[in-house]
């Protein structure tokens, strides 16, 4: 019988190869298991060496991974709320019913996502790296582990919602986007503007949008002022209910890429054709690009005038143009060859 000296846990009924790392308290103690390549046994103490594996490939992956499921279920939520209200010919839902689910969405993503930092939209991490200082060399990474988890997400309402498709379109083959037809189901998963929206007001509208999320994200985390800590994802709930209540009936609100580029791309691949390009005059790359800009503007604004934090370029000299300059400087030296 092996017994911890601080615990007295019993190891005698765990594998050879396990580590045991036991700790003395206050309070008793507290024992951490592990990978041991070597098991000692000295009557007092037993030594751990190295982590199990599947520890050491969460802690290297986590970042990547916690984007992927943050994003995947703000995706499930949107997406399938928008299928349940649409699909149902608004009897189970309306649009205050799509806000609330977006709402939802994005606070149970964030809760999902908070080992990464909750950004779970490319945009958003953008503008950290703009503003507050996020390693550039994470953005490449945070953003493809964004867009896969938003394609999932959306594989997934269709896979539930297929049936329900079928029968509202008028067959299995049949799938059409917003303008090309009237029992259209393309909605569900990506945004489509009105009729009469100019490319200008598409764009403005997205841009304004993004503009809010940003301003209002830095303004929850603002520690300086009131912030809201750890309530911070039901305080995002709100502000994505209030963008969707009050300015997502134009364009639908997308205010991030990977949930609507990666959704638009699994349609298109589901057999919704090309019109998913092509619908509201070629409206897709608007929500790709205008929320990157909207985010950086809205977080501009916040630091500007009401942040007083100095890990914001705003608040370095020159606005943190020389510390760009001077990372530039130093990545080039590192490149050069010394052949």
């Amino acid at each position: 019988m092996y017994l911890c000296p601080e615990t007295k846990t019993d190891f005698h009924l765990m594998p050879k190869n396990t580590e045991i790392e036991c700790s003395p308290s206050h309070d008793g103690g507290s024992c951490s298991i592990g990978q041991a390549s070597s098991f000692q046994d000295n009557g007092s103490n037993i030594e751990t060496t190295e982590p199990l594996a599947l520890s050491r490939l969460k802690e290297y992956s986590r970042d990547a991974i916690s984007e992927f499921f943050g994003t995947m279920i703000l995706v499930l939520f949107g997406n399938g709320v928008i299928a349940q209200v649409l699909l149902s010919h608004g009897q189970k839902g309306d649009y205050q019913s799509i806000s609330w689910g977006w709402g939802l969405g994005v606070m149970l993503g964030v809760y999902t996502s908070g080992a990464s930092g909750a950004h779970i939209n490319p945009a958003v991490t953008f503008a950290n790296c703009v503003l507050r200082q996020f390693p550039w060399r994470k953005f490449p990474l945070y953003a493809a582990a964004q867009v896969l988890g938003a394609m999932c997400g959306a594989a997934i309402v269709y896979g539930n919602y297929k049936s329900a498709i079928d029968d509202y379109e008028g067959g299995p083959g049949k799938r059409t986007v917003p303008g090309y037809s009237d029992t259209a189901t393309g909605g569900i998963f990506c945004t489509y503007p009105v009729d009469f929206m100019t490319k200008a007001g598409q764009f403005f509208s997205e841009f304004l949008a993004s503009a809010i999320l940003m301003f209002m994200i830095f303004a929850l985390k603002d520690d300086g002022s009131l912030g809201v800590g750890q309530l911070t994802p039901l305080g995002l709930f709100f502000v994505i209910f209030g963008i969707g209540a009050c300015f997502g009936w134009e364009t639908g609100y997308a205010i991030n890429l990977a949930r609507d580029f990666g959704p638009r791309l699994v349609s298109y691949m589901l057999g919704y054709g090309q019109e998913v390009w092509k619908a509201g005059n070629y409206f897709f790359w608007v929500p790709m690009v205008a929320p990157f800009l909207g985010c950086t503007f809205g977080g501009c604004v916040y630091d500007l005038f009401l942040y007083t934090g100095h890990d914001s370029s705003i608040n370095m000299p020159w606005l943190g143009i020389m510390r760009l300059v001077k990372m530039f400087r130093q990545n080039g030296v590192h490149l050069q060859s010394h052949v």
